[in-house]
């Protein structure tokens, strides 16, 4: 019977392990439920260690990867298919296809892990490595991809406390240990008890430290985020438009906080078009902050068809006129890679092809000296990129305002995500986050990554908050200013290294 049941097990394997895969997503949208993403990396763990072969580990891994992906981003189909008015069809194999594609790090990581694995405690730390390698991978090339990075995942878990430290993908990697550990409570001998015994000390250690004090308390500001909540297929709109125009410049004017943030393309009209249409609209706001203390950022797209456009965010203020110009651009919704050009011509999408901004551009200052430092909407994903900013410390950020428009896809997890990135990246920082969107999620974060106020999604409204900036730079902002992401990969291949050498004496395990 065992003999005949075998080959009916292994062909559900890999549903199963792809099962797990997608089950992990509850996680970063539940950011409670961080044990989840550790149970299906064991698993995900012990069922490689008895993989009969490297081909079958890759397989399992790209199983795994691929269906974690699809459930982590599969609300991307809303933006192609019901604002892109790409077939259905072509729109769901369009996001198949990325989350395919994006699966085959991990399925390398599986792989290099399986040719390696000897059967000992070192397999723990091979693992951790390979897992590091394969997230780098992603988050990095090809302009990089980090959605459902498995460190956001734990953000209200123990190993949040590393995030000051070692930042997202150090705790992604500690998480892929500590996972690796615990499942070798299926190995023989002193393994069955010991590694998952460390394992869970590893991660009582981390709770018991927390994260340290590495920034100070600096000026208490009053915010106000505008949610303006415009359907995406009513944003540019002709009949829509002036009752935008009018929503967010009634609510600009009549602020008297010390910062109003009103959320990326709030204005969506470049500036000849907007002079077009609403005359001395522009100009009123001007008039407006430069005649008092307080300060407002909008976004708005920038530039001309000579010089190129860009998704912006104006800082209007008694100092000159601040500009921010988004960096780190998406690619088919803002920029278009080589060869791809059929594929945007196929959706309707406007201002879809943008000019980059400068990298580690200054903050905006505010009265009391306070720098408030933008990002637009998917660049807070790279907390490297926004490291950069804490290179000189006399003029580093202490505070992060993203503008965003997550608008395009929908009432669906992608709110929840993005307000779980938000956190990690001011625990990264010790920094407060605060965040103006078009439907959600307007939130204000504290500098421990703790929600002190938030608007309902998918209504209209103005949040009012207290924010308290802080002053100082975390171990995470100091090394990843200088060195971007270079010492996790040197982490990762000399892990990779160690556990190969140190397990070299020991015989391959079947």
């Amino acid at each position: 019977m065992p003999r005949l049941l075998a080959p009916r097990m292994r062909a559900l394997e890999p549903l199963a392990l792809a099962l797990l895969g997608a089950l992990q997503t509850l996680a970063f949208v539940h950011t409670q439920a961080w044990g989840l993403p550790l149970l299906a990396l064991a698993l995900l763990v012990w069922r490689l260690d008895h993989a009969p072969s490297v081909r079958r580990a890759a397989w399992l891994g790209w199983c795994f990867g691929c269906a974690w992906l699809c459930a982590g981003t599969w609300w991307l189909f809303i933006s192609m298919y019901r604002y892109g008015h790409l077939p259905a069809p072509l729109a769901a194999a369009a996001v198949l296809a990325l989350a395919a594609t994006l699966s085959l790090y991990l399925a390398a990581a599986a792989a290099v892990y399986r040719r390696g694995r000897r059967g000992d405690a070192w397999d723990a730390l091979r693992f951790a490595a390979c897992w590091l390698l394969a997230e780098l991978a992603r988050g990095v090339l090809f302009t990089g991809f980090p959605w459902v990075a498995s460190g956001y995942a734990q953000v209200d878990g123990p190993l949040a406390a590393l995030a000051p430290w070692v930042g997202v993908y150090g705790i992604g990697a500690v998480l892929a240990l500590v996972a690796a550990l615990l499942a070798r409570a299926a190995a023989p001998g002193l393994l069955r008890v010991g590694a998952p015994a460390l394992g869970a000390g590893l991660l009582g250690l981390a709770a018991l430290l927390g994260p340290g004090q590495h920034t100070r308390p600096g000026q208490t500001l009053s915010v106000q985020l505008l949610q303006p909540n415009v359907a995406q297929d009513e944003k540019f709109a002709a009949d829509r438009l002036p009752a935008t125009l009018a929503w967010v410049g009634e609510r600009l004017l009549a602020s008297r906080a010390d910062l109003v943030v009103a959320p990326e393309t709030a204005v969506p009209l470049l500036p000849t078009d907007l002079a077009a249409l609403a005359p001395g609209y522009w100009q009123m706001l001007r008039e407006r902050f430069a005649s008092g203390p307080q300060a407002a950022l909008i976004g708005v797209p920038l530039g001309d068809f000579a010089h190129g456009y860009t998704n912006s965010a104006a800082g209007l203020s008694q100092a000159p006129e601040y500009r921010y110009d988004k960096q780190h651009l998406v690619p088919f919704g803002e920029f278009i890679p080589a060869g791809f050009r059929w594929f945007t011509e196929l959706m309707h999408i406007p201002l879809g092809d943008f000019t980059r901004g400068r990298p580690a551009a200054p903050s905006f200052v505010l009265q009391g000296g306070e720098r408030a430092a933008p990002n637009i909407c998917y660049e807070d994903l790279f907390g490297e990129e926004l490291a950069r900013r804490f290179a000189d410390p006399a003029v580093a950020p202490t505070l992060f305002v993203n503008l965003s428009n997550i608008g395009w896809f929908g009432h669906t997890i992608a709110i929840d995500q993005h307000l779980a990135i938000s956190r990690l990246r001011a625990l990264e920082f010790q920094l407060p986050v605060v965040r103006a969107t078009n439907t959600g999620a307007t939130a204000a974060i504290d500098h421990r990554g703790r929600v002190e106020a938030r608007l309902r999604p998918f209504t209209a409204g103005v949040l009012e908050a207290r924010v308290q900036g802080r002053h100082g730079r975390t171990p995470y902002a100091r090394w990843a200013a200088a060195f971007g992401l270079w010492p996790l990969l040197g982490v990762g291949l000399l892990g990779l290294a160690a556990g190969t050498w140190r397990a070299q004496p020991h015989a391959r395990a079947p």
